[in-house]
């Protein structure tokens, strides 16, 4: 399970239609709905919200928009609503960001030399908007190799 911390943009179309079918899959770990997955590091900073739920929407509700802005269409019947007054970002750290790059870069390299080329000049990419960057070096729920 990949949750890029990444802006989606960045994403190629594989990556984009991965991001939203494991997102679902999150979604219902943290619903309840799933025995696989439970202790996924990932979920880690979903968790720590007040409502692992109502992020984990607003995380799919932005991979979405991505899939819109490239004419396709993810389902967003199975998301509740963004709520106006949830407005809260999670943390995540400059490290972990340009982790994420380089890790997307090496992916498509292989996949998409196109859009490997679009973000091979990029130092710091922009974050999910559902995140805020902080200093600070790759997170301790990353499984690195």
């Amino acid at each position: 399970m990949r949750l890029w911390s990444l802006h989606p943009k960045y994403l190629d179309t594989k990556g984009l239609v991965a991001c939203w079918r494991e997102g679902l899959l999150a979604r219902k770990v943290l619903l309840g709905e799933t025995r696989g997955y439970r202790n996924h590091p990932q979920l880690e900073r979903f968790r720590r919200g007040a409502d692992p739920v109502a992020l984990i929407d607003r995380y799919l509700h932005k991979i979405a928009d991505e899939g819109q802005r490239r004419g396709y269409k993810f389902d967003r019947d199975k998301l509740e609503p963004v709520r106006p007054e949830s407005r809260s970002r999670l943390k995540v750290t400059k490290g972990q960001l340009i982790y994420e790059l380089r890790h997307l870069r090496s992916k498509l390299a292989v996949r998409d030399p196109d859009s490997h080329r679009i973000i091979s000049e990029l130092d710091v990419p922009l974050a999910h908007p559902l995140f805020r960057m902080v200093p600070g070096e790759i997170e301790p729920w990353e499984r690195t190799s």
